[in-house]
């Protein structure tokens, strides 16, 4: 399916609902430490309910540790500062959607990094700073799933 990525997650709330949407796809959620939170944290949990032995999710010390994990696939670096719509991209089967730490998102070093493929955004009114990490994740990981024509469900 896709990989999604957390680099950094601070707020174990929003990584717990990913645990949700990657059992509910069949994504595969990729957490880059350092973390905000112990993957046994309560709010986790509680926000995972009882997805989490239904969700397959791994944590790497680096984000070179990332890359041997997920490359050669396209590496999809999510950012306000995109001018490229996430609506635009063509997805395949493989495809890295990665998503930088709250409230800061990625940073500059992550979005120049060479595996990076491109940078996208997920369109919003003007004024307005952010969407949740977890909403952002779900509003790309559904429209990558659509285009895929929702295999597997």
């Amino acid at each position: 399916m896709f990989h999604i990525v957390f680099v950094e997650p601070r707020i174990p709330p929003n990584t717990g609902n990913a645990i949700r949407m990657v059992a509910a796809t069949g994504a595969h959620l990729h957490l880059v430490e350092p973390l905000g939170f112990t993957m046994t944290d309560a709010q986790l949990r509680r926000a995972g309910l009882d997805y989490h032995d239904l969700a397959t999710v791994s944590v790497h010390p680096t984000l070179d540790d990332l890359w041997g994990a997920v490359l050669p696939a396209r590496v999809f670096a999510f950012t306000t500062s995109a001018t490229t719509s996430y609506a635009s991209v063509a997805y395949v089967t493989g495809d890295v959607l990665m998503f930088g730490p709250e409230p800061t998102g990625l940073d500059a070093a992550v979005l120049a990094d060479p595996h990076v493929t491109d940078q996208l955004r997920i369109p919003m009114l003007p004024g307005r700073r952010s969407l949740n990490l977890s909403n952002s994740a779900a509003v790309a990981a559904y429209e990558a799933w659509r285009q895929l024509g929702f295999a597997g469900s």
